[in-house]
């Protein structure tokens, strides 16, 4: 195939910066439909995006022959069931972070993507630009990895956001911590195990607004991450990588095209959406594997049901 048409599951704000405008810069890419449980609904995020074709289902959207791929941005806990459905119906799937509400959800997605040969891939954007590469390079320069410490924190005035809904698999662990936790197993040795985790809760006793993690790796290495959601606080992602021969510092790593490494210029160039959607397609189009495809996906999962765990809470 020339170019990936893909066509959208919802019409989430995220859509619009996340695959929408990266497809614009990347020209193996169009988006080509969206769904929604509304088709008026569909209709009008199709005339504000100038996206071709609208549908009143997911189903009606997974049973278009003309469409390559799907773009999954549903609420947390609907990742795992539409991504499923699309890979029943024979498309290669982009599904936002994070996976799956918990490990069991998320390994029922690798063994299907597994066994259908799609690419099914999740949105970890940030590993696909190039300052994250030159993160990698750098600590790999300094020798073994001593400790790793990762801060996120995303302001969310609204109380009634899906993020503070369990049944939707919300969480702050789940939001910007799964991010914090995959660049944690990126640059480590091995896969690490949670040692501990502290929650600090919304009413109710279920929602995470805030949770530290410590982690260990087999050889030794430690990690601590730290996430969480505030009113009105300021979005912050940053990561400081303690390595045998020095340190190495990273403002925003997960917006890596705004962000800086050991104090530099701020990174710039393509977002990392666009970065994302180029690899995507070249993965859909050549079959070269992705970093980060639903195995790896699963190993994040798996540490964050561990996590929540640990600091007494339970799975989403």
């Amino acid at each position: 195939m020339d170019v990936v048409r893909i066509g959208i599951l919802g019409t989430a704000r995220i859509a619009g910066n996340a695959l929408i405008k990266a497809a614009a810069a990347v020209p193996e890419i169009t988006v080509a439909a969206v769904a929604a449980r509304d088709s008026q609904r569909a209709e009008a995020f199709a005339a504000r995006y100038g996206i071709p074709g609208a549908y009143g289902s997911y189903d009606d959207l997974l049973a278009d022959p003309s469409i390559d791929a799907i773009y999954n941005p549903l609420p947390n806990s609907l990742h795992a069931p539409w991504t499923l459905e699309a890979i029943a119906a024979g498309k290669h799937v982009l599904c936002e972070k994070p996976f799956a509400s918990n490990a069991t959800a998320a390994a029922l997605v690798a063994d299907a993507a597994a066994a259908s040969g799609l690419v099914v891939m999740e949105a970890m954007h940030y590993r696909y630009h190039p300052m994250i590469g030159e993160l990698r390079a750098t600590v790999r320069s300094l020798g073994a990895v001593r400790h790793i410490q990762c801060w996120t924190s995303f302001s969310i005035g609204d109380p009634d956001d899906i993020r503070y809904d369990y049944a939707l698999g919300g969480g702050a662990l789940m939001d910007g911590g799964c991010y914090a936790i995959d660049c944690v197993r990126m640059l480590g040795e091995g896969e690490p195990a949670v040692t501990g985790a502290m929650a600090d809760t919304e009413p109710g006793g279920l929602i995470d607004r805030a949770m530290a993690v410590r982690l260990a790796f087999p050889e030794g290495a430690t990690a601590w991450i730290d996430s969480a959601f505030t009113r009105d606080g300021e979005f912050r992602a940053d990561l400081h990588v303690v390595c045998e021969r020095g340190t190495v510092w990273v403002e925003n790593f997960i917006l890596a095209h705004e962000g800086r490494l050991n104090g530099g210029e701020v990174a710039g160039g393509e977002t990392t959406f666009a970065w994302q959607a180029r690899a995507f397609a070249r993965a859909v189009k050549t079959g070269v594997p992705v970093e980060t495809s639903a195995g790896n996906a699963l190993g994040t999962m798996r540490l964050i049901d561990a996590a929540y765990r640990a600091a007494g809470l339970p799975a989403r």
